[in-house]
């Protein structure tokens, strides 16, 4: 049977490795295991894994050294485990580029659906039908759907899986408010507590990497206490012609 994916699993705790490991292979899934970070890092170059389960708490090198060093080079879906439910916490591992986050304890059936629901918008790309491309502000801002790329002004930038997928949703819909909620169902796929500390997180990010002044947003712009619109650039003027 073929494999649905390759996933590291990176857990300084034998036991969560090993359950993991097991739920994870009985999906189907080809699981390689990480005690530490340097470790993690090794295989992630080695294996070229199609997600990563990331602890948070490692010793050594930290959960948050690792994700910050592979976001360097790799929009590989990262689902960060965090022994630590406050908020802060959690907002700082979506800071730093995870894509998800699970608090410790946490069941096997919400990490799988998890899982799987991340792969499948990061797989999205290789069953484009045909090309997409959304063109904002002149070359300001370019979206290609099909192939998953970002350009501002001409420079590609990077998005995690999740950024990709939270700017095509307010993209497609131009000028129409989307609450955190519908977000989450559009993006996300299922539903999980702390919503909005994630959506905020993720637009916090996706505001750094495409908007000229992420202070001043120009693209996605906040409709207070309802959610997040996203705004066509209106037309420098002498442009008409006549």
């Amino acid at each position: 049977m073929a494999s649905a994916g390759r996933i590291l699993v990176v857990d300084d705790e034998p036991q969560i490795r090993r359950v993991v490991a097991a739920y994870l292979e009985r999906e189907g899934y080809e699981v390689e295991t990480a005690a530490g970070g340097e470790e993690a890092l090794r295989k992630i170059g080695q294996l070229r894994p199609d997600l990563v389960v990331l602890d948070l708490m490692l010793p050594g090198l930290s959960g948050e050294a690792v994700c910050r060093t592979l976001r360097r080079t790799s929009d590989v879906p990262v689902i960060m485990l965090t022994a630590k439910g406050s908020e802060e916490e959690r907002v700082a591992g979506l800071n730093l580029g995870a894509d998800d986050y699970l608090v410790k304890p946490f069941s096997a059936k919400e990490l799988m659906a998890r899982v799987k629901a991340l792969l499948r918008r990061y797989r999205r790309s290789g069953r484009a039908i045909m090309a997409e491309v959304l063109d904002f502000g002149e070359g300001k801002l370019r979206i290609d759907l099909s192939e998953r790329r970002v350009f501002r002004e001409g420079e590609e930038v990077a998005l995690t899986p999740t950024e990709f997928d939270l700017l095509a949703a307010l993209a497609r819909q131009p000028g129409r408010v989307l609450s955190r909620q519908q977000l989450v169902d559009q993006v996300m796929g299922y539903e999980f507590e702390g919503f909005d500390e994630t959506i905020y997180a993720h637009i916090k990010n996706l505001r750094k990497k495409v908007e000229r002044d992420p202070a001043r947003p120009e693209f996605i712009q906040t409709v207070y206490g309802v959610g997040y619109r996203f705004v066509v650039p209106a037309a420098p003027p002498g442009n008409e012609e006549g």
